[in-house]
């Protein structure tokens, strides 16, 4: 047997992917969640094979879900999403099911289903949610876990960004969370306009700016409004002082 679960905020569309199923009879559902938070719990207990998930959902949508679970499953995406995310996990999802599902598109996606398992690997996963990430829809809020907890942090409370071996620690009005990208990652997706790479190791945010001072020769360091100090690499100063219009 083959195992999933659904994961999708409306029930008459969970209804028709379980019609649907009924023609594989080798395809078990483990379980149906309303949300992604249901969908990580159900995730971590039953370790399915695949996954039928929504994108746009309360709470936390599916790409920031499967940034949340450890070992993503395989993901087949029922979803009325944008073209650009389609673009971006036609090459690294399962299939996606634009709503409403025919039949016939069904069907073709579960003829897939067997070789996309075999070849299934987290960093296919990483890559899908690197890309789908760059849409605008999904740069304005970080969603992490501490302690168990799920947080949504908005870009706006984010204080700066520091390089931390495999992780980036995000330094916030709540306080000091981990997330696992990479400094570049979060380069790329962060407004330019308001967030600015200083330094190999860090990204401050401009609104928490509030004096630059010379260190020693070519050699500056920002503080912030927190009271922390960071240094400012060559290029990170002409870069600041640009985006400060000095």
């Amino acid at each position: 047997m083959i195992r999933t679960i659904l994961i999708d905020d409306e029930p008459l569309a969970r209804d028709i992917v379980k019609h649907y199923l009924s023609d594989f009879p080798n395809i078990e559902v483990l379980a149906e969640c309303n949300d992604g938070f249901e969908g990580i719990k159900a995730i971590t207990q039953h370790q399915p094979d695949f996954i039928f998930l929504d994108i746009q959902m309360p709470k936390i949508n599916g790409f920031e879900m499967l940034e949340l679970v450890e070992k993503p499953p395989a993901v087949i995406f029922t979803t009325a999403f944008d073209e650009y995310a389609i673009k971006a996990f036609e090459v690294n999802a399962v299939d996606y099911l634009l709503k409403p599902i025919e039949k016939s598109r069904f069907d073709l996606a579960m003829q897939k289903l067997p070789s996309r398992l075999n070849n299934n690997s987290d960093e296919s996963t990483r890559e899908l949610l690197d890309s789908a990430a760059l849409s605008p829809t999904q740069n304005n809020r970080v969603v992490v876990k501490k302690n168990g907890v799920i947080k949504i942090i908005a870009v706006s409370d984010i204080h700066y960004l520091e390089a931390d071996d495999d992780y980036v620690k995000m330094s916030t009005v709540e306080g000091i969370f981990h997330k696992n990208k990479t400094m570049s990652f979060f380069e790329q997706t962060l407004d330019s306009a308001q967030f600015i790479r200083i330094h190999r190791s860090y990204i401050i945010n401009l609104a928490q700016v509030t004096k630059i001072e010379l260190k020693e020769k070519d050699s500056y360091i920002v503080l912030l409004k927190s009271d922390i100090w960071l240094p400012v690499s060559k290029t990170g100063y002409v870069k600041l002082k640009a985006a400060l219009g000095l």
